[in-house]
């Protein structure tokens, strides 16, 4: 009775789109498309509105043990022990001297100024490089001497071009070194 009722219904569609003609049935097969993709977009924004509205999942976080903090003794030990030594302090000089060539740069006789603060414990040793060569050597070789005395801090980079036409630039370059006078605890009062 089933297969009557479905054979029946298929051969009243094709009766009614004969009299309809072609134009007509393609306007309803249009029409069904269209209404299956507004019901497909439909349910995608449903879709779209439920995941908007679920929370992210949250990703496992690892338990870090804190390290309790430094004390200030411990901080000031570290402090000392990331100085670098007084008695170093020419060859470190050198090591600048060393890079400038490496980087193509002239580099005339410096100027050199020690100093000492009672208080810290510290000493300094300011290192004034006046240099000659490209923007870029210039700047390398200020990257460059910082990594390798990593103790140093730069006070000063100036640049001075005589002419606009120069590729070559004058360059004045000013580090201090903080030292310590003795070896391990300097800082440490006796």
């Amino acid at each position: 009775m089933m297969a009557i009722d479905i054979n029946s219904l298929r051969l009243r569609a094709q009766l009614l789109l004969r009299r309809l003609g072609a134009p007509a049935c393609l306007a309803v097969a249009l029409l069904a498309l269209g209404v299956a993709a507004w019901v497909w977009a439909w349910q995608q924004r449903a879709v779209a509105v439920q995941l908007e509205a679920r929370p992210l999942p949250q990703p496992a976080l690892a338990v870090v043990a804190a390290a309790p903090p430094a004390t200030a003794s411990e901080n000031l030990a570290r402090f000392y022990a990331a100085l670098g030594q007084q008695r170093h302090a020419e060859q470190q000089v050198k090591q600048l001297f060393d890079l400038a060539a490496k980087n193509g740069l002239l580099l005339a006789q410096g100027e050199y100024k020690s100093g000492y603060d009672k208080a810290s414990r510290v000493a300094t040793y300011q290192v004034t490089l006046p240099l000659k060569g490209s923007y870029a050597a210039v700047s390398q070789f200020a990257l460059q001497a910082l990594r390798a005395v990593p103790f140093a801090s730069l006070d000063e980079l100036s640049f001075r071009r005589e002419q606009i036409a120069d590729t070559d630039l004058e360059a004045r370059l000013r580090l201090t070194f903080y030292l310590t006078d003795t070896p391990g605890d300097a800082g440490v009062a006796p």
